[in-house]
C-alpha cells in the first residue's frame, strides 16, 4: 500500500492499514517528518501519542511509495491533489487502485477530487479510482474507536476490493455508487460546519447548531440533486454521518475556524496559527460558485463565504438568515386544505 500525505489521516489510514498485516509506505512532502517517525516512531506533528506501526516505511520519494503498491491512497488536501497527481502520472498504471481521502472542490475548475485524478491520470485509471469518505476523524480512528465510513467508485468491484481493503473490526466499511454524492456530502458539510462553529463562538445555543446542521443539510441536498446524486446518499455515512461530526466534535477543525471567527479573530490569524488544513476555507468560495453555476440556493454557504473572504460580520449573517422572508420547510409537500 501506499499512502501519500502524511498529515494526521493520512497517517491513521497508514496505520489502519498497516495493523491489518499490509506493507505501507507512507509519502511525506517534508524529510524532517520522515526522519522523525524513522527515529522516534512517531509523527512529530500530528497524532503525536501514537506508535507509528513498524509496518510503515515512510519516503519523501513518491516512485519508492507508489512503485510496489497495489492500492494508492492520496491523502493529500484537496488544492495539493492536482499537483501530486501530476507528479505520480507515470507511476499509478496498470492494476493499481487510486483512492481519494480529500474532502474539497477544486477552487478554480471546481471539479470534485475524483474528476481531479480522471483529468490527471492514465486513461487506463479512470475506472479504478474511488474515493472514501464518512465521519472519520483521525484523533478517533488511531485509537480503534468504532466508526464507518463508505468507499465510493464508478466500478462495483473496485469499490467491493477496496471496501474489504479497508475494513477492521473497529473501521466498519460500506459501497455506495453515487460518487458524486459521497463526494458533494464531504466537501459541502466543511462548510456548514464552519457556520456552526461561528455559532459556537458567538455565544449561541444547541437550537442554534441544531437549526444549522439541518437547514446546511437541505443546502447540500439542493446542490446535490442539481449535479446528479441521489437524495438518500445525504441520509447516510457521507452526508448526514459526517456532517453531524463535523459540526459538533471537539477535533474538527472547520468547526474550530469558525468558532474562533465568532469570537473576532480574521482569518489571516486563524491560519497563522493552524498546523493543519480546514478544507472547508478554500472550499466554500468553490461551492458558492458551484450552486451559482446551477442555480441552487445555498444563504448559509453564502454567508459563511462572505464572513471568510469578504470580511463580513458573523453577526450581522444571524441577522440576516433569521429574518429572510417566510417559507415552507420542504417543498412541494401537499396540504390536506387550503
Amino acid at each position: 500500500m501506499a499512502v501519500i500525505g502524511a498529515g494526521s489521516w493520512g497517517t491513521a489510514v497508514a496505520n489502519l492499514l498497516a495493523n491489518k498485516g499490509y506493507s505501507v509506505h507512507l509519502w511525506a512532502r517534508d524529510t524532517s517528518v520522515v526522519e522523525a517517525i524513522r527515529e522516534t516512531g512517531r509523527h512529530p506533528k500530528y497524532l503525536k501519542d501514537i506508535d507509528v506501526h513498524e509496518n510503515i516505511a515512510p519516503t519523501v520519494d513518491l516512485e519508492e511509495a507508489i512503485g510496489p503498491a497495489h492500492v494508492v491512497v492520496m491523502a493529500t488536501p484537496s488544492h495539493a491533489m492536482r499537483d501530486i497527481a501530476i507528479k505520480a502520472k507515470g507511476l499509478i498504471l496498470g492494476n493499481k487502485k487510486v483512492v481519494s481521502l480529500a474532502k474539497g472542490v477544486e477552487q478554480n475548475s471546481l471539479k470534485r477530487m475524483s474528476q481531479v485524478l480522471e483529468e490527471m491520470l492514465a486513461p487506463e485509471m479512470q475506472n479504478k479510482i474511488a474515493v472514501l469518505s464518512g465521519p472519520n476523524h483521525a484523533e478517533e480512528v488511531s485509537k480503534y474507536i468504532p466508526s464507518a465510513t463508505v468507499i465510493s467508485s464508478r466500478s462495483k468491484s473496485v469499490a467491493e476490493e477496496l471496501q474489504n481493503v479497508f475494513m477492521t473490526p473497529f473501521f466498519r466499511v460500506y459501497t455506495n455508487p453515487d460518487l458524486v454524492g459521497v463526494e458533494l456530502g464531504g466537501a459541502t458539510k466543511n462548510v456548514i460546519a464552519i457556520a456552526a462553529g461561528i455559532s459556537d463562538g458567538l455565544g449561541y445555543g444547541d437550537n442554534t447548531k441544531a437549526s444549522l446542521i439541518t437547514r446546511g443539510l437541505a443546502e447540500m441536498i439542493r446542490l446535490g440533486l442539481a449535479m446528479g446524486a441521489d437524495v438518500r446518499t445525504f441520509a447516510g455515512l457521507a452526508g448526514m454521518g459526517d456532517l453531524v461530526v463535523t459540526c459538533m466534535s471537539k477535533h474538527s477543525r472547520n468547526r474550530g475556524v469558525g468558532e474562533m471567527l465568532g469570537k473576532g479573530m480574521t482569518l489571516d490569524q486563524i491560519t497563522g496559527e493552524m498546523s493543519m488544513v480546514a478544507e472547508g476555507i478554500k472550499t466554500a468560495g468553490a461551492i458558492r460558485d458551484m450552486a451559482k453555476e446551477h442555480n441552487v440556493y445555498m444563504p448559509i454557504t453564502e454567508l459563511v463565504t462572505e464572513v471568510l473572504h469578504e470580511g463580513k460580520n458573523p453577526f450581522a449573517c444571524v441577522s440576516e438568515l433569521m429574518m429572510r422572508g417566510a417559507v415552507e420547510e420542504i417543498r412541494g409537500l401537499s396540504w390536506e386544505t387550503e
